[in-house]
């Protein structure tokens, strides 16, 4: 096994997820709670005969997005056996309880849930997001911590984590979509591992998502996309939330964070609180009228 890999500061990780186009290639995320950069990761395994040419092109790929988000820093390379592999890539993953209502765990992990404890199954090989990132992290918190059960929809679903979380606390109508075809086969791979039943679709936040039938709005939405991607599409994006409704923003620098408040405000929402960690914020915020757009 072959692993092609750099570190970088948290706050490029979500910037970096976003414009990776790697191709066959998965790029993943670790972060030892003891050290302060985030290692970005890709795995691959080399075949005689290729001459290095996969390893190089996992390393254009990586490169590339680096140069995008706009940040230097070192690609190293590392190999190891495969039994090596498997363990290191266990150890990283463990149990994660979320709130006393909702715990995360691996595949290969066994675990009895407490009373009224959802327990979501995730393979963290598929990446598109684990349940480990502050900003997914936070929206879990606060979809456990809702009380009446909406329709839900998750935008940008990436792993489809957050409407598996949904659905297994007790949501009713549940969909989420994301503009990434491998993303949205993993959001339903999710679905499958928990035995839920959660349409997922392609949609784009650039394209015409009002009167999509598989699209609709809901009452609850949980948008954990970048802040400038929730700027940008604010106006394709408040449509999605239902009168009374509730949308969790997220994926948001701190500094950020109040010109993406004005933003909703400016659309009929109101913030009824936020959480910061680490240096992402996430807010909550309820729709209290209807603004033409």
């Amino acid at each position: 096994m072959t692993c092609v890999y750099c570190s970088l500061a948290e706050q490029y990780v979500n910037p970096l997820f976003e414009v990776f186009d790697g191709g066959d290639f998965v790029l993943s995320s670790y972060r030892d709670v003891e050290e302060s950069s985030t290692t970005m990761q890709i795995f691959f395994q080399e075949e005689e005969g290729d001459d290095g040419m996969v390893r190089a092109e996992a390393i254009t790929a990586l490169q590339s997005a680096l140069d995008i988000v706009g940040v230097v820093e070192d690609i190293k390379v590392r190999t190891f056996p495969d039994e090596d592999w498997t363990l290191s890539y266990r150890l990283h993953f463990k149990v994660t309880e979320i709130s006393p209502r909702l715990v995360i765990v691996p595949t290969w992990e066994s675990y009895i849930p407490t009373e009224g404890q959802a327990m979501l199954r995730m393979d963290p090989g598929m990446a598109f997001g684990t349940g480990n990132h502050a900003t997914t992290r936070a929206c879990l918190e606060y979809i456990a911590e809702s009380d009446v059960k909406f329709s839900f929809l998750d935008v940008g679903c990436g792993s489809g984590i957050l409407a598996v979380a949904a659905k297994l606390l007790g949501f009713n109508d549940v969909r989420g979509f994301d503009l990434d075809a491998d993303a949205v086969s993993v959001a339903q791979e999710t679905a499958r591992l928990n035995n839920v039943d959660v349409p997922f679709f392609r949609g784009d936040l650039s394209g015409h998502l009002q009167g999509n039938p598989d699209i609709p709005s809901a009452d609850f939405v949980a948008a954990n996309v970048l802040g400038p991607i929730l700027i940008r599409f604010a106006d394709r994006i408040a449509p999605l939330v239902n009168m009374g409704g509730v949308i969790i923003l997220s994926g948001i620098l701190d500094e950020l964070y109040p010109e993406v408040k004005e933003k909703y405000e400016s659309l009929g929402f109101t913030e009824k609180s936020s959480k910061l960690v680490g240096e992402w914020r996430t807010g909550l915020f309820e729709k209290v009228k209807e603004i033409s757009i």
